[in-house]
């Protein structure tokens, strides 16, 4: 009889401890970030500690690829998505992302201006922003491109990286900022033909392509006006320098939001608040990008990243333009 007692209760015991540990694990806020947030040299790093220490909200911070590979994921995951926010999607890849978030009023949004809100029914609140440039090596010996038309001299011709608009963000940003300034008649096929000739390669993503560059595998790559940010704090150098041209230039915005039926929107709600403001110069400095609160005073390495008097918001192209030229560039490219 005692021994039965005794197997009874170690059965009670052990399904209190997985109650506990389910309760725990349910406690837990689950954050979808893009690679270079979560990474090595990211912000997340130090940010989720101290969003934990402050909150008592424990955090797990998950590592998912960029924008469009996060969207995939979410997507692929359905209701039974262990995200509650996702952190990183941009202006342009927004409208997939929007079925599975919900919209949040944060009083966060009275810091921000109203051109950087591109949602407005606040499902995807933008947390920081950034305009695609050229970066250039002012040590390479070549003349400085001053417009996109210049790249496309032979003096370039195998010293340009570019990035593909099907893999990544920045690629379609350059995709997009092609079409605003050229169209999508024939100046914009003959650019694309002659940069076919000039780009040394086409990278899968911004990180390989910007690899190579700091290699010196090429002395100019796309990338982001802000990019020279990080060698001033990091290499105090000013070797490398953002291209500003005149016609102007793609911004892109990337916002945070909270995914659509969480059991933690309260915790979701702060850790927003949190990214909009104590986190934003953190961000900043760390993406070598602009924060999206205006309140925010940056250093003066961000003298250095020249804001384009002209900017184009790559979510203003339609989803269907936007495929149409995916598919317009590959077939240049491929021909």
């Amino acid at each position: 009889m005692k021994k039965a007692l005794f197997a009874v209760l170690i059965v009670l015991l052990s399904a209190a401890t997985l109650a506990a540990e389910g309760a725990a694990e349910e406690d837990v806020l689950t954050v979808y970030s893009y690679d270079s947030f979560s990474g090595d040299w990211g912000p997340g790093g130090t940010l989720v500690p101290k969003f934990e220490e402050e909150t008592g909200i424990r955090v797990n911070l998950v590592t998912a690829g960029d924008a469009l590979e996060m969207i995939s994921r979410v997507e692929l995951e359905g209701e039974a998505t262990d995200a509650d926010v996702i952190l990183g999607i941009t202006d342009d890849f927004a409208y997939r992302a929007y079925p599975y978030l919900e919209s949040y009023d944060s009083p966060c949004l009275a810091d921000i201006p109203e051109e950087l809100k591109f949602d407005p029914e606040n499902r995807l609140l933008p947390f920081d922003y950034g305009a695609f440039a050229f970066v250039w090596d002012s040590e390479c010996g070549l003349d400085k491109p001053e417009s996109l038309s210049d790249l496309t001299s032979p003096e370039y011709r195998d010293k340009v990286i570019l990035i593909d608009p099907r893999t990544s963000s920045v690629g379609l940003g350059l995709l997009l900022w092609t079409y605003n300034i050229l169209g999508d008649g024939a100046e914009f096929e003959a650019w694309w033909e002659t940069m076919k000739e000039n780009a040394l390669t086409i990278a899968d993503g911004w990180s390989s392509a910007y690899g190579l560059f700091t290699e010196g595998e090429a002395p100019i790559v796309l990338s982001y006006t802000t990019s020279p940010v990080y060698h001033v704090m990091n290499e105090d150098t000013t070797r490398f320098q953002a291209l500003v041209f005149p016609e102007g230039h793609e911004a892109t915005i990337e916002g945070i939001g909270i995914v659509k039926g969480t059991d933690m929107r309260e915790e979701a709600e702060r850790f927003v608040d949190f990214i909009l403001t104590e986190a934003q110069l953190d961000i900043a400095i760390a993406n070598s990008m602009y924060p999206a609160n205006g309140a925010i005073e940056l250093p003066s390495a961000f003298d250095y990243a020249p804001k384009p008097e002209i900017l184009f918001r790559s979510g203003a192209t339609s989803p269907e333009k936007t495929e149409e030229l995916q598919e317009a560039w590959l077939a240049i490219m491929t021909d």
